[in-house]
């Protein structure tokens, strides 16, 4: 009789033992929850020792989570825009006890989701739908984070990024859009050629000044006493010249015809 108590007392120890062991992760707290009530200090990583006759441990990351979510966006001329969001958030290792004690594990669905939809709704009432598919989408976003944190932080809740994505506006907004953007395209193209059209145009009234100015310095260098020189130097060297020709002059400035014979 005593063996077989052996027999069913020993594996049921060893049960015990290793129930009432409990590993917890880097990047987790764990909270021991006794008679349904959570300590006041959760258990950081290791191997940690309870009884499982009386209590549990829960464990909680204090990682970045991702929580991706499709919603009905509403703009301010109340159009809805289809998008797929992503909420980047952690937890605060030493919050871990009071979210578990006034939310519970299903702190996504029954705070961070209900306080996003609503800072996503009061938010992007105050934009237009060509806003979220623009530049402006940044602070939007921004917004909703900052929005959602007022709520959220005293809860010890992290939120690090909202993410806007795969925005899907109505077809007769996002052709319209498009139809702007290469207006605007068009309109840059053509503001480069005018402005390649007037440096050209700069170029040549600056090479027509230069000629001018050019031709300006040698009008003035030339008067008469100098043609008159010039033409005694013409005069002269004709006269020392072996080859007969026929000048004609009128005293100024010869006129020299060439000999065919």
């Amino acid at each position: 009789m005593r063996g077989y108590f052996k027999i069913l007392v020993i594996p049921l120890v060893i049960l015990l033992s290793l129930s009432s062991c409990v590993t917890i992760k880097q990047g987790e707290v764990g909270v021991k929850r006794k008679f349904g009530k959570y300590a006041d200090k959760g258990y950081t990583e290791g191997l940690r020792v309870y009884n499982p006759l009386f209590a549990q441990v829960i464990k909680v990351s204090t990682q970045t989570e991702n929580l991706e979510v499709g919603l009905s966006i509403p703009s301010k001329e109340g159009l809805n825009i289809l998008s797929d969001v992503s909420i980047l958030y952690n937890v605060r290792e030493s919050k871990v006890p009071e979210l578990l004690r006034n939310i519970g594990t299903d702190y996504e669905e029954n705070v961070i989701l209900p306080v996003f939809r609503s800072a996503v709704a009061d938010i992007s009432a105050n934009y237009y739908a060509k806003d979220m598919h623009t530049g402006e989408r940044s602070q939007i976003e921004l917004a909703i984070k900052e929005r959602m944190m007022d709520y959220l932080e005293k809860e010890g809740i992290v939120i690090q990024s909202v993410l806007l994505k795969s925005i899907k506006l109505p077809s007769s907004l996002s052709n319209a859009i498009e139809q702007k953007l290469e207006a605007e395209q068009q309109a840059l193209r053509m503001q480069f050629v005018l402005q390649q059209a007037e440096r050209k145009a700069e170029q040549k009234r600056i090479e027509a000044k230069g000629i001018r100015d050019a031709q300006i310095i040698i009008a003035e260098g030339l008067d008469e006493k100098i043609l008159q020189f010039k033409s005694i130097e013409a005069f002269d060297k004709l006269a020392n010249s072996n080859n007969a020709k026929v000048i004609i002059s009128d005293g100024d400035m010869p006129i020299i015809l060439n000999d065919d014979n």
